[in-house]
């Protein structure tokens, strides 16, 4: 199996995993914006992108939202919507970590993909949204900050905590079984580690068990 041929098949199974993800899990994060739902397919896709570069979260992000659209429902602004937030997520994420082939370099892509990402769905949701939802701008406005935000700054960090912890297992399975390459670049994850990222990923699910009432 030729280079081209082992990437075309590990794209694929990743585009595959991320669309089971997404049937699978999907819920409302934050009430006041409830026409916003997680989905972990970001997390997939990114790791598609740590293994072979920034285009591939671009080609990943099309394939998938298409996809979704066609098993769940939705229009061209929906691709264009989830496009934009995977891409401007992951893009930068995956750059960072290509020129940084550390776990600080993964980190600091995150941090510097969820800012962006957080920006951007701001300013495209304050666009869209009223064309998308028949609705008056400032009725979009006025749940930027209690909803929007918050929604993506949340579904940011859940998605960077959990790519950190699965990249390594996951790649070193593609690894084993031939479809990547090795390489010794691969970022170590130390129990002090994971612990923080256990600790950061309940807190999250703490926010949003309070934010939807439970807490």
């Amino acid at each position: 199996m030729n280079m081209n041929t082992k990437k075309i098949t590990t794209v694929g199974i990743l585009c595959a995993m991320a669309m089971i993800i997404n049937l699978l899990i999907s819920f409302p994060m934050v009430p006041a914006a409830s026409f916003l739902r997680y989905d972990p397919k970001d997390i997939v896709i990114i790791i598609g992108g740590y293994i072979y570069g920034p285009m591939t979260v671009v080609v990943m992000s099309a394939i998938t939202s298409i996809l979704e659209i066609m098993l769940k429902g939705g229009t061209w602004i929906d691709v264009l919507m989830n496009m934009i937030s995977t891409c401007t997520f992951g893009c930068m994420a995956c750059y960072v970590y290509k020129k940084m082939h550390s776990r600080k370099g993964a980190i600091i892509g995150l941090a510097v993909g969820t800012v962006l990402c957080v920006i951007s769905m701001l300013i495209w949701n304050y666009i869209v949204t009223p064309i998308y939802y028949q609705m008056p701008r400032s009725a979009v406005v006025a749940i930027l900050l209690p909803g929007i935000l918050p929604f993506n700054v949340l579904k940011c960090v859940m998605n960077a905590v959990v790519t950190m912890l699965l990249y390594k297992p996951l790649v070193g399975a593609f690894r084993h079984s031939g479809l990547v390459e090795s390489s010794k670049h691969v970022y170590q994850t130390s129990k002090g580690f994971i612990l923080i990222s256990a600790f950061i990923l309940v807190t999250i699910i703490c926010i949003i068990l309070a934010f939807q009432g439970v807490l």
